[in-house]
């Protein structure tokens, strides 16, 4: 099941039934206490989390005493099927627990604010006589039910049996949008079937002790060790039975001799081991330095990351014993403590596990170095409007200008041309193609530290893309466009480039002999990276081959051929595959055009 939409109502601060919609990667941007937490805290609520506990206080302070606390998720890509018992297999839309769309609305309502909440499933649901809150009743209220229809079930033992009868006697269901109580009878059964399959949350928190005693550290470390018992675990029953011999061996030897002195003690007395070993306590992991240094007495930048690698490693597991449930990753203010080379390296590891199937990534952030970083798709702008009630926006381009303005990202004005490209793994791509052959000593534009120079990929993928973008585009510069040539004839963009090259203003645009920029990495670049081996021609779809040789799918492997494949390229590995100098002859008009 994957996280679709949440919605909140008289929860803190957010009086207002207040909505936000979730991607695979979704960035809560704002200010400092303007609601990002709660956000997290009402998912935490919502799935339980050991973490966040509903306290009366949090209801909103502006809410009427009668008012309840609401807490909504919607969810998309549900179970098949949902086993009651044995007997009993059913699904949520033919009990009628789906919304119009299709979805599964689940709402954790706290009465009056009160109590430890209850869940309703919001749906298209019967309201017809005999068909109303069936789903609540006992057998013996079904058998009646169907009696007096007249109608008998293919199992009168089954309650999933009973309402399909009764579901098709009635006929007009008089289907209309309810909320449908999950409390007792089949109701709560259901509810515990949907709970099994909801995804996992993991949340960490900003402000957290960071030691390695902390139980994200220790649950992940304790699962290792657990691991690794069980895998050894006839070699350690052969232990404990030589341990038992010897031991037994030299009780017994100690009873014959207390014989000798009171024979009536000796025979009272019986040597027995009152429990087995437990081997997990015997063991404890802890990390240090090559300098003996524990991790607890290491920077807070330091235990920030190990913390957020141990936090990664845990729901990665979770993932793999729970393979038909989703992982909801929360992350509060990964960038506290980082420094900034970290905090980007800490976006990619989050987009590559945001690819993932079943992994969604929900990270909050106030800072703008982090928040230039993110996918434009993936943000939802908090704020207070000029009434003081929160407010949140995603995906317009007003959105985009305001939180710009609103955490100070700026565009880089030192700009002398624009190069323009078709997304970010073509990005990864020529900055480690650029790298290499500066490393060795060859003319190359230098993507990565040259402010002359901006690589922009088409759309605007990232915050500071989308306003470098809106701030390059009005100022004459001249533009570098390269494009895949992909599998089309003639390519998708041949139209744009011949517009490109047609301007008279120092811009020009090239489209890659090859089907993409993947079919320019060497095969010994790809094997020494991925530990693969793969064949291929320039018209092969390389992610596609590479994907299937790693058993993940095409955008993964893309991400990983772009930015691990192509560090390990070199240029008698790049002339072996693009003899003719395409590439360099690309970043040659780039150098041309930098003043």
């Amino acid at each position: 099941m994957k996280l679709k939409k949440l919605k909140v109502q008289n929860f803190r601060a957010y009086q207002t039934e207040t909505e936000i919609s979730f991607s695979n990667m979704t960035g809560l941007i704002g200010r400092n206490d303007v609601g990002k937490t709660s956000i997290l805290d009402a998912l935490g609520i919502f799935f339980g989390h050991k973490l966040c506990k509903y306290e009366a206080g949090d209801k909103c302070v502006y809410a009427g005493e009668n008012e309840d606390v609401i807490i909504t998720c919607e969810f998309e890509e549900l179970p098949q099927e949902i086993v009651l018992d044995a007997t009993s297999v059913t699904s949520l839309d033919r009990e009628y627990l789906l919304t119009d769309g299709g979805t599964l609305s689940l709402s954790k309502v706290f009465k009056k604010g009160k109590g430890s909440g209850a869940y309703m499933a919001n749906c298209v649901h019967p309201s017809a006589r005999n068909a109303k809150g069936i789903l609540l009743k006992k057998n013996d209220e079904l058998k009646s039910i169907a009696q007096s229809l007249g109608i008998a079930a293919e199992d009168n033992r089954s309650n999933v049996s009973l309402r399909e009868a009764i579901y098709d006697a009635v006929g007009d269901l008089k289907l209309k949008e309810q909320s449908v109580a999950l409390s007792k009878e089949d109701g709560k059964a259901i509810l515990e079937q949907i709970q099994n399959h909801l995804p996992h949350f993991a949340l960490f928190r900003a402000d957290r002790p960071s030691t390695d005693e902390e139980a994200e550290v220790q649950d992940p470390m304790k699962v290792a060790i657990s691991q690794a018992i069980e895998d050894i675990s006839p070699q350690l029953e052969d232990i404990k039975d030589q341990v038992k011999q010897r031991a037994l061996t030299v009780a017994n030897s100690t009873l014959s001799h207390l014989a000798d002195l009171d024979p009536e003690l000796a025979m009272s007395l019986t040597p027995d081991f009152k429990a087995d070993p437990k081997w997990e306590g015997i063991f404890k992991l802890s990390l240090a330095g090559d300098d003996d240094i524990p991790i607890n007495k290491r920077g807070s930048g330091v235990r920030r990351l190990v913390l957020i690698s141990f936090f990664k490693a845990e729901a990665e597991r979770i993932k793999r014993e729970y393979q038909d449930r989703g992982v909801i990753y929360a992350i509060e203010e990964p960038e506290n403590s980082q420094h900034p080379d970290k905090q980007k390296l800490l976006v990619e590891a989050f987009s590559e596990m945001a690819d993932k199937d079943g992994c969604q990534i929900v990270i909050t952030t106030h800072v703008p170095a982090l928040a230039e970083q993110l996918p434009i798709k993936s943000i939802r702008h908090i704020f207070k409007n000029q009434d003081g009630e929160i407010e949140v926006n995603s995906n317009q381009d007003d959105v985009f200008k305001l939180i710009a303005k609103d955490l100070g990202v700026l565009p880089d004005s030192r700009a002398q041309v624009i190069v323009c490209v078709e997304g970010p793994n073509d990005i990864a791509f020529f900055k480690n193609l650029s790298a290499l052959l500066l490393d060795e000593g060859h003319m190359a534009p230098d993507f990565e530290n040259d402010p002359r120079i901006v690589l922009l990929p088409l759309g605007g993928d990232t915050l500071r893309d989308w306003v470098n973008g809106h701030y390059l585009k009005n100022i004459g510069k001249p533009e570098v466009h390269i494009y895949d040539r992909d599998d089309q004839n003639p390519p998708k963009y041949q139209e744009t480039c011949d517009a490109v090259n047609a301007r008279g203003d120092g811009s020009i645009a090239f489209i890659t002999s090859k089907r993409e920029a993947e079919n320019y990495l060497h095969p010994d670049a790809i094997q020494e990276a991925l530990n693969i081996s793969v064949t291929y021609t320039d018209d092969c779809d390389v992610p596609s081959l590479v994907g299937a040789a790693l058993g993940v799918n095409d955008r993964t492997a893309k991400r990983r051929l772009n930015r691990v494949a192509a560090k390990k390229m070199t240029k008698e590995r790049l002339d072996g595959r693009d003899p003719d100098g395409e590439i360099l002859g690309w970043f040659n008009e780039i150098l041309q055009r930098c003043s």
